[in-house]
């Protein structure tokens, strides 16, 4: 030990007077084994249990309590003060690092901020320019509130009946169905699983609902019940006209099972990353089919699109942005839980590195798929205030203080520049308090408890619920008001200091009985660590405190009997407690409200919101256990209060409905529609009334304006004009109607100098060979040399990929064949011209990493020349800044200090050649100073830049396309989507 002196005073310190004298203990020589004043209960409990919170430690201790040798025990002892000593100093280096990196964000993020204010100032006028930092200043300056006002909008009512709406909403993981839900069974099935089928349910009943469907996971697997491998499960029928008939045969609300990932395994949400692009096809080629049935059931033959697309979770988001992107509809998420708060309380546990959380949870991915999502979504639904600011605030893609500025400016129809932030806005989940009986206050409720177990007249005890038997055979005083836990027995959820509480609370033993719902159990033993050790700790301090009689804990309990639970504690007067250390919404407390119980809960996260709309009890710091006393002794001991709470409670509830939640989310969908490309228009300010919206607010409106995706292979003209006629069934009234909403549409830009003058064929004839295909091979293009031009060996390939295809008669009339590659179409022509294969040979060209899509033999000029598909021009348009753009890559690209120096090039230079209306590309002259693509895509997320950078060409070229283009996107776009597609992939260094 030489040289670490002080270590051997520190370990001695420990077993010499325990930790409460270690920093007075000074450095010293003495070996351990030598000392025997060390108070190890004391030390593992304050110390390690409290600190470091290892399971393994806690087995260590458990041996080395059993060991009767005192040598090796005091061995033993050593070596676990060792371990401890260097977990410890693990801790504190990770939370150093984690200090580092959140200040380095801080600086970023305010630097982009300011980077994208200044860009967005240049256009304005001197006064504008003040304006424009005035909403910065105030947008700096906290709030009480972070709550959107309602009363601009208008919000969804019974008028809507006549509206007929195709809502899809998506959650992934865990095990769906609509009946015996397994909540519990693990991690992945939860309370979302519960959320998103009632929501389901709940939308298919509101008015101007058609149809819902729930897409998850199909999963055939002997390790779960037969019923994930169906298909389609109806969760509930369509509603009733006002006639009382059914309004269609496919209305209602279904769970959809799409199989993606092995069919015969049951994956954990971690395992299903793989297989995400598996599900967008699955999950679009559902959406045309339906699409097409309900347009020949409501439709009026037009194909009916979704109304609404909406991510439940970051696997479903990143489905949802895909799909939506697919389709340009506007997409939702609702996040449930976030993945960069989950590592930042892994990391300030200290007990893993980053790459080993990452490592557990796939928790990277899922961190960018939740930027992803919030790159495509319109709307981002949160339960809480606190969620907005204090979790999705973590992330690149959402700036509080960005966002408003935007927004003003979006107010005042001032060009944003392609920078976008989403609108964020809370909206409490719903409940069904369908069984749920409010009882008013009175001598018979209560003595309904005294009556059940059997009154004083002798009269035999009325039956009851057998939840209540289970709970009341603890107490030995049932007629006790009840003070109610219900939580999994996880050290967050701080049951722990709420038995100390009671327990050191005389006045509160004597007047109540505590009831604590810890989950279902078997065997301790058999447990998880971190809730056997709540459940061990538990009942050492009810064995401390003498509890015996005062505190129930059954092992056991269904679903089904949580409302009798309510019920037995509201019926003594009781009182519903969530003590957590932070509670991200609070689910059981709106439950316990319901059921007539005043609540005391955590101050920090959800309770807040819900104690300021239900006005129906007190809420506490979590780690204050005497104020957490104080507060149930209050409310049980008050008579008055808990009356006023209990009414309270019943008052506001409604809130917290699901048809109050529903219209809520319907309303807001409905805006952020507004908002949408969809229906953006050429003039600011000139915007589509939400009067004209209603006459038919489906995509079919605009037929094939959203996606020019084509079911039946029928498009309107080249510049975007519809027939008023096959949109308006005849009514001259409703023909006006649409040509003035279709006139305020922005038009696709074509880039034709004379689309009148018969260089372009007529789109009618868009796609007359495609639509004859049944199959089509896609032959990405990307093996290249060190200059980023394609290697001779592929020439050899391409020719015998379509040698093959003519040579197989049978297919070959119905086998299309397309490309797929960075390079522009200039040089993907040059390419096939010294292949010696004619451009016409291939069905389709996606060219420029996906930003431009050619269909050779249509959009041609007479002398041959291509043009990109002006509709897929348009698709790809949304959240689109060019100029602004390139300007902002070329700052980042570029080191502060050589922007005004020639010494120091840039390490990219501009290629002209390969750039387009939607492709900004550049050649990379030094890749040793070119920045990481996450690191460059992070920067431009900061200052609402959304995109998709990439190196491609052997690394040779950077490009930089819209949101909505990708090579994988175009293929999903064009209208051979539903055909089988195989890739001819060759070192592909992009796709």
């Amino acid at each position: 030990m030489a040289g670490n002196e002080w270590i051997n005073g520190y370990l001695e310190a420990i077993l010499d007077s325990g930790a409460a004298a270690i920093e007075e203990q000074k450095p010293a020589t003495v070996s351990l084994r030598e000392t025997g004043h060390f108070n190890p209960t004391k030390y593992f409990v304050e110390e390690v249990v409290t600190g470091v919170d290892e399971t393994d430690l806690h087995r260590t201790w458990i041996k080395v309590v059993a060991t009767r040798n005192t040598r090796e025990r005091s061995s033993r002892l050593e070596n676990m003060c060792w371990r401890i000593w260097h977990l410890t100093r693990k801790k504190k280096q990770l939370e150093w690092e984690e200090l580092q990196r959140l200040a380095k964000r801080r600086w970023e993020r305010e630097q982009g901020r300011r980077d994208a204010t200044e860009d967005l100032s240049e256009d304005l006028s001197e006064g504008e320019k003040g304006d424009a930092l005035g909403e910065l200043v105030q947008a700096e300056t906290p709030r009480k509130t972070f709550q959107r006002n309602l009363s601009n909008l208008e919000v969804w009512s019974d008028d809507k009946q006549e509206k007929k709406l195709y809502i899809v909403l998506i959650s992934l993981h865990g095990l769906v169905r609509g009946e015996n839900m397994e909540l519990g069974r693990d991690s992945d099935t939860g309370g979302q699983v519960k959320y998103v089928v009632e929501l389901s349910r709940a939308l298919a009943k509101m008015p101007g609902v058609y149809r819902v469907d729930l897409f998850t996971r199909q999963i055939s697997s002997p390790e779960v019940d037969w019923s994930y491998g169906e298909p389609t499960d109806m969760l509930t029928a369509g509603a009733e006209d006002a006639d009382g008939n059914d309004v269609g045969e496919s209305s209602g609300a279904y769970i959809i099972r799409i199989p993606f990932g092995p069919r015969d395994k049951y994956l954990r949400k971690e395992l299903l990353w793989p297989y995400i692009q598996e599900f967008v096809d699955g999950a679009l080629a559902h959406v045309l089919n339906m699409s097409k049935v309900l347009g020949e059931q409501i439709g009026g033959g037009h194909p009916v699109w979704p109304y609404v697309i909406h991510g439940h979770y970051a696997d479903a988001g990143d489905s949802a942005a895909l799909l939506s992107g697919a389709l340009n509809v506007p997409m939702v998420l609702t996040g449930h839980s976030l993945g960069r708060n989950k590592l930042e309380q892994l990391l300030k546990q200290g007990r893993q590195s980053k790459e080993d959380i990452n490592s557990t949870y796939k928790i990277m991915r899922r961190i960018e798929a939740e930027e992803l999502s919030l790159d495509a979504a319109e709307l981002v639904i949160t339960s809480t205030k606190q969620e907005i600011e204090e979790q999705w605030g973590l992330y690149d893609g959402f700036d509080v203080k960005l966002e408003k500025v935007l927004r003003a400016r979006a107010r005042r129809g001032v060009n944003c520049h392609g920078r976008y932030m989403p609108r964020m806005v809370v909206i409490p989940p719903g409940m069904d308090f369908s069984n749920v009986v409010v009882q008013e206050d009175g001598p018979e409720v209560d003595g309904e408890l005294a009556t059940l177990i059997g009154g004083s007249d002798g009269s035999s005890p009325k039956a009851i619920p057998a939840i209540w038997s289970e709970v009341m055979r603890f107490l030995t005083n049932p007629h006790k008001p009840m003070i109610l836990a219900l939580s999994r027995p996880d050290p967050k959820k701080n049951i722990t200091t709420l038995v100390k509480a009671f327990g050191e609370c005389r006045p509160l033993r004597e007047l109540a009985n505590l009831t604590l719902i810890m989950g279902n159990r078997d065997d301790i033993d058999e447990m998880s660590g971190g809730n056997a050790s709540v459940l061990i700790t538990v009942l050492k301090l009810i064995d401390k405190y003498d509890l015996y009689g005062l505190v129930a804990y059954p092992k056991h309990h269904k679903q089904s009997d949580v409302p009798d639970i309510y019920r037995l504690a509201a019926n003594t007067k009781g009182v519903f407690i969530n003590p957590a250390l932070v509670e991200p919404f609070g689910l059981t407390l709106i439950e316990a409200a319901a059921h007539g119980l005043p609540m005391v809960a955590t101050r920090n996260g959800g309770p807040v919101d819900i104690q300021r709309a239900l006005n129906n009890g007190l809420l506490v710091d979590p780690h204050d256990q005497q104020a957490i006393a104080d507060a149930l002794l209050k409310l049980v001991s008050e008579k008055n209060l808990w009356h006023d709470c209990r009414k309270n409670g019943w008052k506001n509830i409604h809130l917290y409905s699901w048809p109050e939640h529903c219209r809520t989310y319907l309303t807001r969908v409905a805006a952020c529609r507004m908002r949408h490309p969809q229906w953006q228009t050429d003039t600011p300010g000139d915007e589509i009334t939400a009067e004209e919206l209603s006459f038919n607010d489906s995509l079919k409106d605009v037929q094939d304006m959203s996606l020019r995706l084509s079911v039946d292979g029928d498009k309107s003209s080249l510049n975007g004009s519809l027939d008023p006629v096959t949109a308006s069934s005849g009514d001259p009234e409703l023909q006006d109607q649409v040509k003035r909403v279709l006139s305020k549409i922005k038009k696709p830009e074509t880039n034709s100098k004379d689309t009148e003058g018969g260089k372009l064929e007529n789109v009618a004839s868009k796609y007359p060979i495609l639509r004859r295909r049944r199959r089509l091979i896609v032959v990405a293009l990307d093996c290249y040399d060190s200059e980023g031009v394609p290697e001779k060996k592929i020439v050899q390939i391409v020719q015998d990929i379509l040698q093959a295809v003519r040579l197989d008669i049978q297919t070959a009339r119905v086998t299309g064949l397309a490309i797929s590659t960075a390079m522009p179409v200039s040089e993907t022509i040059e390419f096939l011209k010294s292949a010696k294969v004619q451009v016409n040979d291939f069905d389709a060209l996606i060219c420029s990493s996906g930003s431009e899509v050619y269909y050779p033999g249509t959009y041609t000029e007479e002398d041959g020349k291509l043009f990109p598909d002006p509709d897929y021009a348009s698709h790809i348009d949304y959240r689109w800044g060019y100029e602004g753009l390139k300007k902002t890559i070329w700052k980042l690209m570029t080191p502060e200090e050589e922007e005004n120096s020639n010494l120091y090039p840039s390490p990219i230079e501009e290629d002209v050649k390969s750039s387009n209306a939607h492709c900004v590309a550049y050649f990379v002259k030094d890749p040793s100073k070119a920045k990481r693509v996450d690191d460059l895509r992070q920067k431009l997320r900061m200052r609402g830049l959304r995109c998709h950078p990439m190196y491609c060409r052997n690394s040779t070229r950077m490009q930089v396309v819209p949101l909505l283009a990708s090579r994988a996107q175009a293929l999903r776009y064009v209208p051979f989507c539903a055909l089988e597609i195989e890739c001819c992939k060759h070192v592909c260094d992009c796709w």
